[in-house]
């Protein structure tokens, strides 16, 4: 059988991570300290929000979470799919890594967050403002 101890230990990290942002809420301001860009141009960057929609998404409260961060919900979402997938791969006896990515999907993914930030700060997108 092959080892799940990757795969374990990145659920006890993703895992680690949720409790801490369960019990220290990133709803108080500065209690994870401040965005660099928010603070030098008073705009959200894309990752803006994301700490409180994870947050949020401990607390079951998936619409103050999508309306937090849209794209971190997805992100969570995407991540918790692919490490189920990878466990199942495991016990069936392969190796692979969590996820792969191709060149053209990191772009993909490099051009989903500049439109998101943007979109986000202009009038037609203040929806997905944080």
């Amino acid at each position: 059988m092959t080892s799940l101890r990757a795969p374990a230990l990145v659920g006890a990290a993703g895992l680690g991570a949720a409790v801490l942002l369960h019990f220290h809420d990133p709803h108080d301001s500065g209690s994870y300290g401040y965005c660099p860009f928010l603070q030098l141009t008073g705009k959200p960057c894309p990752g803006c929000g994301g700490l409180r929609a994870v947050n949020n998404l401990t607390r079951g409260d998936v619409i103050g979470a999508i309306s937090s961060n849209v794209l971190a919900v997805a992100l969570v979402a995407v991540l918790a799919v692919a490490w189920v997938l990878w466990v199942a791969r495991r016990l069936r006896g392969r190796v692979d890594p969590m996820m792969v990515l191709n060149l053209k999907a990191g772009y993909a993914m490099i051009g989903v967050l500049v439109v998101f930030g943007i979109l986000r700060n202009t009038p037609w997108g203040s929806w997905l403002a944080p």
